[in-house]
């Protein structure tokens, strides 16, 4: 089951929501633990918004593709993205690869994982 929060940006957040919303692609993002990288990519499709992040040496040099739902601010003077779960949450959600990323099945393998029912969930 898709959830469909997972893949909407918060509205407080001002990412993809208008035309006057900032393009976040090289910003840094922080888990609630720790930096993690910084976005190599940013959707802002209905439905199906996520970041691509770029984790460099952290696990290494892997993606990770993190929910729009995810993110719970961004410091624009800072260019920094922070996201409500921990690192060990984010390296356990399902491997990112390049050809399938954008599937719906990967998709419904991240809700599962992120949504209430899986191991990646944390209330907000």
């Amino acid at each position: 089951m898709i959830h469909n929060e997972i893949w909407t940006y918060r509205a407080e957040t001002g990412v993809g929501h208008d035309v006057n919303a900032v393009d976040v692609v090289g910003y840094g993002v922080e888990a609630l633990d720790g930096s993690i990288g910084k976005v190599d990519e940013a959707t802002y499709d209905a439905g199906s918004a996520h970041l691509v992040i770029d984790t460099g040496p952290w696990i290494f040099g892997q993606k990770v593709v993190l929910p729009a739902g995810i993110i719970t601010n961004v410091d624009f003077e800072d260019e920094t993205v922070f996201v409500n779960r921990t690192k060990e949450e984010i390296k356990n959600a399902p491997p990112f690869d390049e050809t399938t990323y954008r599937e719906p099945d990967y998709n419904a393998e991240l809700s599962t994982y992120y949504g209430p029912e899986g191991p990646g969930y944390r209330d907000w």
